[in-house]
């Protein structure tokens, strides 16, 4: 029985890429849905001098964007792993979640100068027309939302673009809700504090995605897994005596990965050894795409050397 196998469990059956042209199509749609409606809101924003509708406009110019980037990086992320990419362009759709991230934060520092500006020199603000296009406003976002929901959300890249029009959602109640206060009262500060709601909202959600993008680019373990408590449910294990070298990461969106190199007792078969690990970790922590290097404890390792001259 040979030692020293570096043995890669082949998954045949295991669909590791997130979307495909069904997860295109919704988020088409969705594109489509935020680019007519942001044009109508501009205008009236323009025209009634709210700030609410000018912050939900450019916040759904972030949507279109982070739809766009969506886009790409799934046809990325299609690509087959060839020459020195070995992985592939995965992680092209962690790029796209992290950028979403980025425009969310940069948008809300923007957003929140200008409400307090208006705070401290309040705009009149006409308010049945904010009414009327933030109510327009949550129809086409539910709409926008729905269409992608319906792709593979799954997909850090997706779920940004989902947190996108869920945030813009959230923002258009404010806006129509600071609309009606406009028209009961003439209180027209209304206007800019819905702006800070959505801002607090965007914060919010730029910060989740950076983060989760952010251990997905160190290598972090996935969540949910201690590699502590990973090692020592391998090392009670039958005829394991060793278990070092472990590392735990991802690759892209839900694409765990895992190696080690394991040490077995002298009279243990390493293969059938190999094969109990890789089921365990499949089983308990739907780890499949793992790499184990089993060796027989207390054997030298084969070393390759360089040639040396005589």
């Amino acid at each position: 029985m040979g030692h020293g196998h570096d043995d890669t469990y082949a998954h045949a059956g295991h669909s590791h890429g997130v979307s495909g042209e069904s997860d295109r199509r919704w988020l088409r749609l969705a594109l489509t849905l935020i680019v007519g409606f942001m044009a109508v809101e501009v205008v009236v924003g323009v025209a009634v001098k709210s700030l609410a509708l000018l912050s939900d406009a450019a916040h759904m110019l972030t949507d279109a964007v982070s739809i766009v980037l969506a886009l790409v990086a799934i046809k990325l992320a299609s690509r087959p792993a060839r020459g020195t990419f070995t992985y592939g362009f995965k992680r092209a759709e962690i790029l796209s979640a992290q950028a979403n991230g980025l425009t969310l934060l940069l948008l809300a520092s923007w957003l929140t100068y200008e409400a307090i500006e208006r705070l401290l020199r309040p705009t009149d603000v006409i308010g049945w027309p904010v009414v009327v296009t933030a109510v327009a406003g949550i129809g086409v976002n539910v709409a926008a939302g729905w269409a992608i929901s319906r792709a593979n959300r799954t997909s850090l890249n997706v779920q940004g673009a989902y947190q996108h029009i869920l945030n813009d959602l959230y923002g258009f109640i404010a806006t129509a809700i600071a609309g009606v206060i406009i028209m009961v009262t003439g209180f027209v500060r209304a206007d800019a504090i819905a702006s800070l709601v959505v801002v607090a909202l965007m914060v919010k959600a730029g910060v989740g995605l950076l983060k989760d993008s952010g251990r997905i680019f160190l290598e972090a373990a996935p969540a949910g897994i201690d590699p502590d408590a990973l090692a020592d449910r391998l090392l009670a294990q039958p005829s394991i005596v060793e278990v070092h070298d472990l590392h735990v990461w991802v690759i892209t969106s839900n694409q765990p990965a895992l190696s080690a190199h394991v040490l077995v007792e002298p009279s243990a078969d390493c293969h059938a050894a190999r094969i109990e690990l890789e089921r365990l970790l499949e089983r308990d922590y739907q780890l499949t795409h793992t790499t184990l290097q089993v060796d027989h404890a207390g054997e030298s390792l084969l070393q390759i050397q360089p040639n040396r001259p005589h």
